[in-house]
C-alpha cells in the first residue's frame, strides 16, 4: 500500500499549498503588522510573503504544479495498475479490467484532491486568515528560498505580460471608504458593533468629506455684538441671547474682530456697570469656508476660545463654527427647546426635510449617491443645483428616483421639501 500512502500524501501537500495561498492572501496587511509588532511567531514571514505577492504566488503555483504531475505519474499510475490486476484475478476481461481500473482510480484521487486538497484546507484559511499565515509562512518562505531560480523566472514573465497588455501586479488600492462602510454594515448586522456606533462612524466618513461651510452655524443664524452699539443695546443682546459665548464685529458683520464669554461679562451685567467689551474681546481663529472639516477641528483645539470666524474669498463673513457643530455632524443634531428635526418621514413614505439638513445625511436616509465634487452643502443647494436659478413655492424637480418639491420658502431660503419615491410610470415620464 506504498502507492496509496504517497498519493494521500501528495494530496495533503496539496491542500498545505492551497491553504497558505488563501491564507496569505486574504490576510490583513494592517493586522499582520499589529501581530509583528505583538512578537507573534511568524508575522514577519507573513508579512514578508504579503508584501511580495508575485513572489509568493509562483512558489506556490510550482508546488501545486508539481504534487499534480508526481501525484498523476506516479500514485496514479501504481494505483490504477494494481486495481487492474485485483479486477482480472477477479475475472473481468483485461481491457474493461484497464477502463475501469484507471478510471476509478482517477476519480478517487480528483475527489479526494478537491475535497482534501483545496476545498477543506481553504475553508480553514478563511477561518482565520492572519493565524493561519503566521503558521505557515516560515515554511513557504523556505520553499520559495530553495525554489528562487523558478520562482523569479515565473514571476518576472508574470509581469511582462502584465506590461504587455497594459497593466500592474500590484492592486490599485488596498481600501476603499465604501469597503470601509460595507464592513461596518455587516458588523451592526452581527451584533459586533450597535447601531448607534455604526453612525457615528459614518458620521466621520462624512466629516472628511465636508467643508467647513458644510458644518458651521450659518450668517443669518449667528447672534453677534456689534461695538458701535451703545451699552444698553450691548447688554440687551447678551441677556437675549441663549449662547455662551458671541462673535464681535465693530461697525458690520463683514468686520468680525473676535469672540467675548459671556461669563467675563457676568459680574459688571449684575452689578449695572458700563460693559467694557472691547476688553474682552478674544482673538478667534478665520478659516476660509473651503477648508476642510476636520482642519477647522484642529484650528478649534489650537484655539484661545473653541469658535471659528468662516468667511469666503472676498472677506465676507458667512458664518461660524464650534466643536457643538462638528459634533452635530458626527452624532447628529442634538434637539432645542423648539426642536426643528432635519427629516421627518411620513404614513405614505415621504419625507418632509429641512432645507439647511447636510445632503450627505439626506442622501444616506434616501439611499441615493451623489456627486464625489459638489458645490452645495445641503439639500436646499442639491435642489437649487439641480433647477439651476432660486426656486418658488411648488417647484420640483425628480433626482435618482426621487421627486423634489419645495413646499415652503422663509423669504429667499428654502425651508422645507417634500420628498416623494417615484413610482415606475412617473420615472419613465
Amino acid at each position: 500500500m506504498l502507492e496509496l500512502a504517497v498519493a494521500v500524501a501528495l494530496i495533503a501537500l496539496n491542500g498545505v499549498f492551497a491553504l497558505s495561498e488563501l491564507a496569505v492572501v486574504s490576510s490583513r496587511k494592517s493586522r499582520l503588522r499589529s501581530m509583528v509588532e505583538e512578537r507573534r511567531r511568524g508575522a514577519h514571514a507573513a508579512l514578508a510573503l504579503a508584501e511580495e505577492p508575485g513572489r509568493f504566488l509562483s512558489t506556490v503555483q510550482i508546488g501545486i504544479t508539481l504534487v499534480g504531475i508526481l501525484s498523476g505519474a506516479v500514485s496514479g499510475a501504481a494505483l490504477g495498475e494494481r486495481l487492474t490486476g485485483i479486477l482480472v484475478d477477479a475475472g473481468l476481461a483485461k481491457g474493461w479490467a484497464d477502463t475501469i481500473g484507471y478510471g476509478l482510480v482517477i476519480g478517487i484521487i480528483t475527489y479526494l484532491s478537491v475535497i482534501i486538497g483545496e476545498l477543506v484546507p481553504k475553508h480553514l484559511a478563511l477561518r482565520d486568515p492572519e493565524g493561519v499565515a503566521c503558521l505557515v509562512s516560515p515554511s513557504m518562505r523556505l520553499v520559495s528560498r530553495v525554489a528562487k531560480p523558478a520562482v523569479w523566472l515565473l514571476d518576472a514573465s508574470t509581469r511582462a505580460v502584465f506590461r504587455l497588455i497594459g497593466q500592474e501586479t500590484e492592486s490599485a488600492s488596498a481600501v476603499t471608504e465604501e469597503e470601509i462602510r460595507h464592513l461596518v454594515a455587516e458588523a451592526e448586522t452581527a451584533g459586533v458593533i450597535e447601531t448607534g456606533e455604526r453612525k457615528m462612524i459614518a458620521g466621520v466618513l462624512r466629516l472628511g468629506d465636508r467643508a467647513v461651510r458644510g458644518v458651521m452655524t450659518p450668517r443669518t443664524d449667528v447672534d453677534w455684538i456689534d461695538l458701535h452699539r451703545d451699552d444698553d443695546e450691548i447688554r440687551a443682546a447678551i441677556l437675549a441671547s441663549p449662547h455662551s459665548r458671541l462673535p464681535v464685529a465693530e461697525g458690520g458683520a463683514d468686520n468680525m474682530i473676535g469672540v467675548v464669554q459671556v461669563r467675563d461679562l457676568v459680574k459688571p451685567l449684575m452689578a449695572g456697570e458700563g460693559i467694557d467689551l472691547r476688553r474682552h474681546v478674544r482673538r478667534a481663529p478665520v478659516l476660509p469656508d473651503t477648508l476642510d472639516a476636520l482642519d477647522a477641528l484642529n484650528a478649534l483645539q489650537a484655539a484661545e476660545v473653541p469658535m471659528a470666524l468662516v468667511h469666503d474669498e472676498y472677506g465676507h463673513f458667512d458664518g461660524l463654527v464650534t466643536p457643538a457643530d462638528i459634533l452635530d455632524a458626527i452624532a447628529g443634531a442634538f434637539h432645542s427647546e423648539d426642536p426643528e428635526p432635519e427629516a421627518v418621514q411620513r404614513a405614505d413614505g415621504s419625507w418632509l426635510i429641512a432645507g439647511w439638513m447636510p445632503v450627505d445625511e439626506m442622501a444616506d436616509q434616501l439611499g441615493i449617491r451623489l456627486e464625489a465634487s459638489r458645490d452645495y452643502e445641503t439639500a436646499a443647494g442639491l435642489v437649487i443645483e439641480r433647477l439651476q436659478r432660486l426656486p418658488e413655492t411648488g417647484e420640483t424637480c425628480d433626482i435618482s428616483g426621487w421627486r423634489f418639491e419645495v413646499v415652503d420658502l422663509d423669504g429667499r431660503r428654502v425651508d422645507k421639501i417634500l420628498v416623494t419615491r417615484l413610482t415606475e410610470d412617473a420615472s419613465a415620464a
